[in-house]
């Protein structure tokens, strides 16, 4: 760890114990400088680094403080789910979500789609454009099914932020890190196995799910806390469950981050009936808190966790580059991999690891971090001025998607075919659902740079939530 960025941590860590409270000025830069024994160069680092986390607010001429609190609207309740297994239902609303092609003239707060005009994917670009041109033809050849080693080798090293010690050889490179789920599914399920989920979960999920012909078993979920570990326990008890899927940091779509004690109890619970792990990692470093949130595969000491992840939300999801680290599972993933895309493509494997080691994936996903936080916060104030009174919102812990609830009559399908005819689309919330619940919830995507635009495309959605509500 660099120093500033050991110093940004020891400051953040005393922001968030209190000992700095919101609005307090924070220790000039001559003074951390002289206790810490650093530069002064080094102390702007760090507060820069503690400004993107929003954690630390400039003030001309007068230094750094803490941040005020937000004012945050109520958080949505505590999901109640069905006792049982159920059937996964809803395509057709997904369908309608997934095959919308881009359009200028659609604001598009639906997709799971991150900022991609960031500066800091130049040297991404130019690394596609360089091997492309390359003579040897490398980029046009099959590589191994395991993935290209100098990519590997990249993500074991990303993974020792997120607690993780493994090698490039405990690794496979993926279609995406929808692969990466689907080909865990496979290999640990059957037609009429039952997969606990958090609820609501990711409709891609749902719907790998309903492609197998495997039941659901959604479980009560806390906004902040997450999966509960009380449910799931009756549940490992009662039901013959084979795996447990949950994204467990920076979730899509609550945003919540499971607290490491829970994490830990979790995976003593999965010891204990015997159950093997899914964890969708995808949003992890996006985490708003430094250091990011250990991921449970951290924790896991006999290969029973498939962590899943890509570069889709931290880089671009027309990479296509995912993977998977399977843990004991490892042969039976790739088989799964080899029968459905075989090889992934090389070369934006080779663009990717090119990427990771110049040296520029740290300061791409920080710079990110910070813009979403800051999107956060712009989108919930929109949401608290623009929507009717009672509206609940998520609180994000990272990522860039928010979970809004409205009263349980609310119909946000027929709000999305109104938006449509008004340019802008939704995410309906019943996608997130096995049984088609959250029909009156829906996400919105704030990874986008706020704007003029961006903020009518919010006002119109709670406009005609108001005019539909009113009918």
């Amino acid at each position: 760890m660099t120093l500033y960025a050991s110093l940004a941590e020891t400051l953040g860590a005393r922001i968030q114990q209190g000992f700095y409270r919101p609005g307090d000025r924070l220790p000039s830069v001559r003074a951390l400088s002289l206790e810490h024994g650093v530069s002064l160069t080094t102390v702007q680092q760090a507060y820069r680094l503690l400004e993107e986390n929003g954690l630390a607010a400039p003030r001309p001429k007068s230094g750094y403080f803490v941040p005020a609190n937000r004012e945050t609207p109520a958080l949505p309740a505590i999901t109640r789910t069905a006792p049982r297994p159920l059937e996964i239902s809803q395509w057709e609303q997904v369908v309608e979500l997934i095959r919308t092609v881009p359009r200028d003239d659609v604001v598009q707060l639906g997709r799971g789609m991150p900022d991609i005009g960031s500066p800091t994917l130049r040297p991404l670009l130019r690394s596609l454009s360089r091997i492309s041109r390359r003579q040897d033809m490398r980029g046009l050849y099959y590589d191994s099914i395991y993935g290209t080693d100098a990519l590997r080798q990249q993500i074991a090293r990303l993974m020792l932020d997120s607690g993780c010690q493994l090698t490039a050889s405990d690794l496979i490179v993926t279609t995406g890190c929808h692969e990466a789920l689907s080909a865990s599914l496979r290999a640990l399920c059957g037609p009429g196995d039952i997969v606990a989920l958090d609820s609501p979960s990711f409709h891609g999920v749902m719907q790998t799910l309903k492609g197998l012909n495997i039941k659901a078993l959604e479980l009560p979920t806390d906004p902040i806390q997450g999966i509960s570990l009380p449910a799931l326990e009756m549940a490992l008890e009662q039901w013959p469950i084979k795996a447990i899927q949950l994204t467990p940091s920076c979730n899509n779509p609550l945003g919540y981050t499971m607290p490491e004690a829970n994490k830990r109890a979790l995976l003593q619970l999965a010891q204990r009936f015997d159950v093997a792990i899914i964890e969708d990692d995808v949003y992890g470093d996006l985490s708003y808190r430094y250091p990011r949130p250990r991921s449970i595969k951290s924790f896991d000491e006999d290969g029973r966790v498939l962590l899943c992840s890509s570069f889709s939300k931290t880089l671009a999801p027309g990479l296509r580059i995912g993977w998977i680290a399977p843990g004991r599972y490892l042969e039976r993933v790739l088989h799964m991999k080899y029968i459905s895309t075989g090889a992934t493509a090389t070369q934006p494997q080779m663009a990717i690891a090119e990427f990771i080691a110049g040296g520029h994936y740290e300061p791409h996903v920080r710079r990110m971090r910070g813009q979403y936080q800051r999107n956060r916060d712009q989108m919930i104030d929109w949401v608290m001025r623009y929507f009717p009174p009672g509206t609940r919102a998520s609180d994000p812990q990272g990522g860039f998607m928010l979970w809004i609830e409205l009263p349980e009559s609310f119909d946000t399908l027929r709000l999305n075919r109104t938006l449509l005819t008004r340019g802008v689309q939704i995410a309906v919330g019943c996608i997130f659902s096995a049984s088609g619940k959250y029909r009156n919830c829906l996400r919105m995507n704030y990874a986008n740079k706020a704007s003029a635009e961006i903020e009518q495309a919010v006002r119109t959605v709670g406009e005609t939530i108001q005019e539909l509500d009113e009918q």
